[in-house]
Parts: structure tokens; sequence; C-alpha cells
């Protein structure tokens, strides 16, 4: 059975288990009977490069492929943005009275020139000291600016000098599609500058928050290879903007196994100026609690029946409960109505075309604001004016 797993990664599991295996494997070089040419640079003997074909070798950059010229283009471009975060934790035993050091690894992006760096809360969720090590490999101490456990999304700060900074570019998510050419980059396993590749695999895929009860919802489905380490690194696109941040993947082993996850941008964008403002996420509540996506518009599936969209009047599925006696039995079933649902196809004049959109809009406003929905109900169209409550 899958398991949904965040990928930052323990800093100890690198120093054993991946790093004893590579000394293991290169401890074995050079093999007896392998020529000292052959794994040392520089020795090749002159006779046999009297051997090699000349006037058969081609300009580096002619011989790529347009694929391969894409990829080169969005690692110079990004990589320089890109940044690795160790962190170092204290777990204190109130019952021993004893204390334990644990370290910790994640990837992050350069905001801008001030030095706020984007990562996942789960990279920095109770640490003591965090290190940012840039792409030029210097490191500066890092201070938590704000954070959201539900969404994932945390923003720190360093103070190190503009010119060594370089902001990644932040794309949109609205228009991904399944099948679009996709890039992660970050530092897996503690390897930094690492870019793997992948497609979109899906869209609009839920995965459980590290709040209790909540849902992380609408995350970008992909294919492109992430592991431990990977957590706060950017999806990219191929113009080489940042389009997601890689959150989770599912696995049996705990390492990849072709399903990971990203948070759209779009709805990073919308959460970040609030954090770095106030130091967390004040959201407005419409009380919707699920949506189904049609070429029309939104179904309203499910609602808080005490939350502000239900209390404006709106519908979401209804549940028939139907009951026929045989003899002294009495056998019950249920079936969902789902002509009854209003169908949500603008937010204060927007066009709705996909439950991320319509969460990410709603994320905009604040408690005590005024939202205004263009519902279809059957075959009419209503405007329902709605006041956002808190969350």
């Amino acid at each position: 059975m899958n398991r949904w797993i965040a990928i930052g990664l323990p800093a100890c599991l690198l120093g054993v288990a991946v790093g004893a295996a590579w000394v293991e494997h290169f401890g074995q070089l050079p093999n007896p009977t392998t020529p000292a040419w052959a794994v040392q640079p520089g020795a090749v003997p002159s006779e046999i490069v009297a051997t090699i074909p000349l006037g058969e070798t081609a300009d580096a950059a002619e011989s790529l492929t347009g694929e391969e010229q894409a990829n080169i283009r969005v690692y110079a471009r990004t990589n320089p943005s890109v940044v690795n975060i160790d962190t170092r934790s204290v777990e204190i035993d109130q019952f021993f009275m004893t204390q334990r050091e644990s370290e910790g690894t994640g990837s992050g992006a350069i905001l801008d020139s001030a030095g706020h760096i984007l990562t996942n809360f789960h990279v920095v969720d109770g640490a003591s000291q965090i290190e940012i090590t840039l792409a030029s490999n210097k490191s500066y101490p890092a201070q938590m600016v704000g954070a959201d456990a539900e969404h994932d999304v945390a923003v720190l700060k360093i103070e190190a000098p503009s010119e060594e900074l370089t902001p990644i570019t932040l794309g949109s998510s609205q228009h991904l599609q399944v099948g679009q050419r996709v890039y992660v980059l970050g530092n897996p396993f503690g390897w930094d500058g690492t870019l793997t590749t992948g497609i979109v695999s899906s869209l609009n895929r839920n995965l459980p928050s590290r709040v209790p009860g909540r849902v992380m919802q609408s995350l970008i489905q992909t294919d492109a290879a992430m592991n431990p380490g990977n957590s706060g690194g950017p999806m990219l696109n191929t113009s080489g903007q940042m389009i997601g941040m890689c959150v989770a993947i599912a696995t049996k082993t705990g390492q990849n196994a072709g399903v990971g996850f990203a948070i759209p941008i779009d709805r990073i964008k919308n959460i970040v100026p609030e954090l770095i403002q106030n130091g967390r996420l004040i959201r407005g509540d419409l009380g919707i609690t699920h949506v189904m996506e049609t070429d029309a518009g939104l179904v309203v599936a499910r609602l808080d029946p005490e939350g502000p969209a239900a209390q404006a009047g709106l519908q979401g599925f209804r549940r028939v409960v139907s009951r026929r006696q045989q003899g002294p039995v009495v056998y019950e079933t249920q079936t969902i109505d789902r002509s009854h649902a209003d169908l949500i196809v603008a937010v204060n004049g927007e066009a709705m075309h996909s439950g991320a959109q319509f969460r990410d809009k709603i994320l905009e406003y604040k408690p005590g604001e005024v939202v205004r929905l263009t519902i279809m109900r059957g075959s009419k169209q209503l405007e329902v004016d709605i006041q956002l409550g808190s969350d």
C-alpha cells in the first residue's frame, strides 16, 4: 500500500545509508586488470591516441538535440536560484530528562534580493538552527519569517549581499496541462544542483495535510524524480519559470516511485506576501468543502452546513434516503441527488475553470469581506453575495 511522505531528508540517513554504499562501491577501484590509462585522466598512451579517428568529432553544441539544449538552458537559468537548507533541532525526552540532536536537509528557492527563501514548512518545522547554502557554496544562517502548516509553505530570510542572490522567476500554474514537460531542481540525498525531468502526470490531486483533518488540495502530480531532500525545491516549465514547489512523493520504499507532487505556484504567490507581512496566513472561509470540475463550471459537491455559503442559500449534493419494509424488517438505502447542486461559474466576475483556481481565488480575500458568486441553478443564473467567515 502506498504511503505519502514529505521529502525532507535526515542528514544521518545521508551519511550512513547512502554514503556507505558509495564508499564501498568506489573502494573497489581500480580493478587490477584495468589499464592505468582507463582510470587516470591524462595517462592515455600515444599508441592509443594514434588509433582515434580524426575529423569525426562535432562541435559540442551542434551535437545536442533540441531537447537536450532546453534541459541545459533551464538548468543554467535556474540553478543559481536554488539553495540547500540544512537544519538542526534538539528533541527533549521529558521522561528520561535527556536530549537528542537531529539534523535534516531540504531545498528552497530565492524569492528576492532582500534574502527571502521559499521552502516547505516540514523542512524547517521544529528546527533550532537553519543554514542556507547558495549555489556559489556560500552559507548563511536563516531565520523563520512566516509559515503555514496546512499548505506546507514557509518563508525564511538570510542576510546576504544582494549581488549574491539570484531570485527565481515565478511563472503561472493556472493553465498547466497533463503531458506538459516539467523539471525538478533540488538537493536529493543532499546532492546539490540535481535536475530531473518528466511531465505533468495529473492535476488537482489531494493529499492529507500536516494539519489533522485538513487536505492539501489541487496539487500537481508528476513523474519527474523526487527523492528525500527535494522538498521545497522548484518545479519548472521549459522557460525556467517556477510553476510549483515539490512537497511529497507516493512510495512503498521511502524513495522515488514515479509519483511526486508539487504545490501550484499561483497558490504560493497568494500565500507568501501574507506570511512575510503577518508571519501566518489569515484565511477567509466560504464553507464550500468540495467541488467537482465540469466543462460548464464547478459543481458544489459538499457544504459545511453551518458555513457562510450554506447560510447564503447555496445548495450541494443532496442525500436521499429511501426505506422499504419487507415483513418485520425495514431496509434503508441512500442515494446522492446531484441534480440539486448549484454550479459555480464565476467569482467576482472571474470565470472559474478548476478547483485550484477557485480555492486560490478565495484565498485572496479576508474574513468579513464579501465575494459574489455567479451560479447556475438549473437553467437560471443567480448572483449570490457571501460574507466570508474565519477559517
